[in-house]
C-alpha cells in the first residue's frame, strides 16, 4: 500500500470528525513522508510518529522499527520523567522548591553552593555544568550514579546560582538524588511507581525495568555525540547502545519509552489530570520559572520557544533528546506530537525528527 493510502486509510474517520479540525490530513501525510524518506535512503535506521489530539490518535512505525510500541532510549526526555518522580515528593510536602539543596546534601557548601534550590535545579540556572569533566572516565570504568553524584557535588559552580541559564544534565542528577534520600527509593524504582505505573506506561523503563537489551531500538551511535562515545571505537561498552548505560538508569538520559508511553506522559500535564501530580502541580512544572531575560524553562520541562518545534503556540511544553527524540504538547489545540528516532540529534541539520514535528505543529 502506499505511504498516502495508507495514511488516508487510517485517518479518514479521524479527520472527518472536528476532534481533528486544527490537524489537516496533509499535515499528517507530509510529517510522515519525512520519517518515510529519512529510513528509505537508510539515514535513519528506525522511527515512530505518534500524534494525538483529544480522543483520537494517529502512529505509524518506519524502518527498523517492529511497530508504534517500539522502545527508544530517549535521551533527555528522561529529565522531566524522572524530574516527574521528585515532584510527587513535593505534592506530599516533602521539600519546597525554594529550598536550598544543601538542606538535604550537606555536603553541597561553599563557592556559591549554598545559595543553590531546588528551583534552580529544576530550570537549569544552578551554575552546575551538564556533564562533569571526567565524564567519559567515570563511563569507561562503569562508575554507579552514586558516584556520579559524590562528582557532581563537589565539581565547581560556573556562575552564581539564578543570574545565567545553562541546560545541566548534573543539576537533574542532584535533584533525583534528593528524590531519593527522601523516598528511600533508588531513582529507578521512583519512577516505576509513582511515574510509569500510575500512567500504565507498560512499555516504558526506567534503566531496563523487566525488559532485556535487544527489546530496545539500538542508538546509531556512529553519529553520537563525543561525550555518549560518538566516533570513538573503543566505547563500545559505554556508550549508549552498552548494557552498561541501558542497564544505569541515568535520570538525565536513561529513560526507555515508546512514543504512545510518552503521549500518555504528556497528557498527565496537558489535560491536568491529577494521576501522578497534582493538577496544580502540572501547572507549576509547565510554566516558566526563570527571570526576565533568561531562557524560559519549567520544573524539569521546556516551555515555550524552547519546548520543540516552530509554529506551535507559546503555550507549548515538551522535550528533546539527543538521542534523536523530540515531544511536546500544546494546549491551545490539545495536540500532542511524539517523534522517535535511532538517529541522534546531531548527526544532521535539520534533523528528520523536527522536520516532522514541524509538520504538525505549523498550521495552514
Amino acid at each position: 500500500m502506499q505511504r498516502r493510502s495508507f495514511l488516508q486509510a487510517g485517518l479518514a474517520v479521524s479527520l472527518g470528525t472536528p476532534l481533528f479540525a486544527a490537524l489537516r490530513q496533509e499535515r499528517l501525510d507530509e510529517a510522515a513522508d519525512v520519517l518515510a524518506r529519512a529510513t528509505d535512503r537508510g539515514q535513519v535506521a528506525a522511527a515512530v510518529i505518534y500524534v494525538a489530539q483529544r480522543e483520537m490518535s494517529f502512529t505509524r512505525a518506519f524502518g527498523k522499527a517492529r511497530d508504534e510500541h517500539s522502545m527508544f532510549l530517549l535521551g533527555s526526555i528522561s529529565k522531566p520523567i524522572a524530574m516527574t518522580a521528585l515532584m510527587t515528593l513535593f505534592d506530599k510536602g516533602e521539600f519546597k522548591l525554594d529550598d536550598p539543596l544543601k538542606k538535604f546534601i550537606p555536603k553541597f557548601t561553599g563557592d556559591g553552593r549554598d545559595e543553590v534550590t531546588m528551583r534552580h535545579l529544576l530550570s537549569h540556572v544552578s551554575g552546575l555544568p551538564d556533564q562533569l569533566a571526567n565524564n567519559d572516565s567515570l563511563r569507561r570504568k562503569h562508575a554507579p550514579l552514586s558516584e556520579f553524584v559524590e562528582h557532581a557535588i563537589q565539581t565547581p559552580l560556573q556562575f552564581a546560582p539564578g543570574s545565567k541559564y545553562q541546560y545541566s544534565s548534573m543539576a537533574i542528577l542532584l535533584a533525583a538524588h534528593v528524590a531519593e534520600l527522601l523516598s528511600k527509593n533508588d531513582i529507578l524504582t521512583l519512577v516505576d511507581r509513582t511515574v510509569l505505573q500510575p500512567l500504565k506506561m507498560t512499555r516504558s523503563a526506567q534503566g531496563l525495568g523487566r525488559f532485556k537489551l535487544e527489546d530496545f531500538v539500538p542508538v546509531q551511535t556512529e553519529f553520537a555525540a563525543v561525550e555518549a562515545g560518538g566516533g570513538d571505537p573503543t566505547a563500545k561498552e559505554w556508550d549508549w547502545n552498552s548494557p552498561y548505560w541501558r542497564k544505569l538508569g541515568a535520570p538525565w538520559g536513561g529513560t526507555h519509552a515508546s512514543a504512545p508511553d510518552i503521549a500518555r506522559f504528556l497528557g498527565e500535564f496537558l489535560f491536568q489530570r491529577g494521576a501522578v501530580v497534582k493538577p496544580e502541580t502540572a501547572r507549576l512544572m509547565t510554566s516558566n520559572q526563570n527571570a526576565a531575560g533568561l531562557t524560559p524553562r519549567g520544573l524539569g520541562l521546556n516551555v515555550g520557544k524552547g519546548a520543540g518545534s516552530a509554529g506551535y503556540s507559546e503555550k507549548t511544553f515538551g522535550h528533546t533528546g539527543s538521542t534523536g527524540t523530540i515531544a511536546w504538547a500544546d494546549p491551545a489545540t490539545d495536540t500532542i506530537c511524539v517523534v522517535l528516532t535511532s538517529l541522534p540529534a546531531r548527526a544532521v541539520t535539520p534533523h528528520p525528527r523536527d522536520l516532522a514535528a514541524e509538520k504538525i505543529a505549523t498550521q495552514k
